[in-house]
């Protein structure tokens, strides 16, 4: 199979290397002439710059893992709405397009707020730009004149991203909160896998939710690290944590039901599985 990774940061990363380890052939598009991970090939462009994907290469399948490089509502559509429709508009054009294109949404597309249950059937009116640009992009994706998976992914944490850790040696337990505020995540891993997983199924599924198999309260995650890191936070200046703040950033609980339908398995399907291998990275 030959794969195209179009923003090959964080997650598409950690993606070529998957689909190599598969002995998959891997392209990944890139504005900056960083070095590609060992064994894929780089395409320099910036899928914001009209014409800049002329000289692209068929692929057999296309992940569209990019990120914006600014919160921002115009950051938001340059990322997800401008760039995919450029690429979307020249894989179209090819002579042999594209199988599949896998897209990463996120969670951000739910607006709900009061710890209630989500899945891909759930009602999708966000509250804020993220969610609206994405949901302009999915629809992009089904549009597109070939098959398309989207994946809403959860909030991503791994190498690297220990910001969660960090707040858990910073701040003191907060009071127990009337209604939890819940979160859900995933480890980066895991995304790469599963989207690696998603596009070698015979038929491609429109929609997943892709977060692991246990939303929690934010509070019961903190509480979890800041036993496991033990003296160090002890020793460690604490600042309370700030319900109201967390609360502004809504609460709800996404199921991945139709994900492990399809036979996919985490590698870590809580956090805390995927935070102690983090502890015993940053010990080692």
């Amino acid at each position: 199979m030959r794969a195209l990774i179009a923003g090959a940061g964080y997650v598409g990363a950690a993606l070529a290397l998957e689909l190599l380890r598969r002995g998959h052939e891997v392209v990944v598009l890139r504005r900056s002439a960083a070095t590609p991970p060992p064994g894929a090939r780089l395409f320099r462009a910036d899928l914001a710059a009209p014409g800049a994907l002329e000289a692209l290469a068929p692929a057999d399948v296309v992940f569209y893992t990019a990120a914006a490089d600014e919160r921002s509502d115009a950051g938001y559509r340059r990322a997800y709405v401008d760039g995919l429709a450029r690429l979307i508009e020249r894989l179209a054009r090819m002579e042999h397009p594209p199988q599949r294109l896998l897209f990463t949404s996120s969670t951000a597309v739910y607006g709900q707020q009061q710890g209630e249950w989500v899945d891909e059937t759930s009602a999708t009116e966000p509250v804020g730009f993220a969610g609206r640009r994405l949901l302009e992009a999915e629809a992009l994706v089904r549009a597109a004149p070939f098959a398309g998976t989207v994946l809403r992914l959860g909030g991503i944490y791994g190498p690297g991203r220990v910001s969660l850790i960090a707040e858990a040696l910073r701040r003191s337990p907060s009071e127990p909160e009337a209604i939890p505020h819940y979160t859900n995540r995933i480890h980066r891993d895991d995304a790469a896998a599963a989207l690696a997983y998603l596009a070698g199924l015979p038929e491609a599924l429109d929609c997943l939710v892709g977060v692991d198999s246990e939303p929690a309260p934010q509070r019961e995650v903190l509480a979890w690290l800041a036993e496991r890191l033990g003296a160090a936070r002890s020793e460690a200046p604490r600042t309370p944590v700030p319900t109201s703040a967390r609360r502004a950033r809504g609460s709800k609980r996404c199921r991945n039901t139709r994900l492990l339908g399809t036979g996919f398995r985490f590698r870590y399907p809580s956090y805390r599985e995927g935070y102690a291998a983090l502890l015993a990275e940053c010990e080692a």
